[in-house]
């Protein structure tokens, strides 16, 4: 990942001393724009994991209007809000996005630390807990 300097984040209530999750000032500068074109400026990033992909869990992300119950809500500068839901955070507790752009295209990209591998694609990854488990689908987008 380039050497750039992640924006820690907290949740609201500030009870973590640890950062639940950190997103570069190129994700963020990514994130506000996205908000602004589709005029959503008040909705929050969900962060999400499901079951699938190459490597057996992928990740999403989707605008929403407003949080659900139980989520965890982080603000990263900007006002812009990130929600994660609690089964997400046991995966994604710790990981940093960042919004790389290449001749190939642009896209989030999540560094991952509870990730024990991850496809080609970066879309998909396993964790230590599913590491012995056959990977499931496929994304479509690497060769595995």
């Amino acid at each position: 990942m380039a050497a750039v300097d992640p924006i820690k984040l907290q949740s609201e209530a500030n009870v973590e001393t640890a950062p639940i999750l950190s997103v570069t000032p190129a994700a963020v500068q990514i994130i506000k724009m996205l908000l602004e074109q589709r005029q959503i400026p008040n909705h929050v990033l969900r962060v999400f994991v499901s079951g699938g992909g190459c490597s057996g869990m992928q990740y999403g992300m989707a605008f929403e209007a407003e949080p659900r119950d139980f989520d965890k809500v982080v603000t990263a500068a900007d006002g812009v809000r990130l929600v994660i839901d609690p089964t997400s955070l046991m995966y994604l507790q710790g990981a940093i996005i960042d919004y790389v752009d290449s001749l190939m295209g642009g896209g989030f990209r999540i560094d991952n630390p509870n990730a024990v591998s991850s496809c080609g694609c970066g879309h998909s990854f396993r964790t230590a807990s599913d590491s012995e488990q056959a990977s499931g689908g496929g994304c479509g987008s690497c060769s595995h």
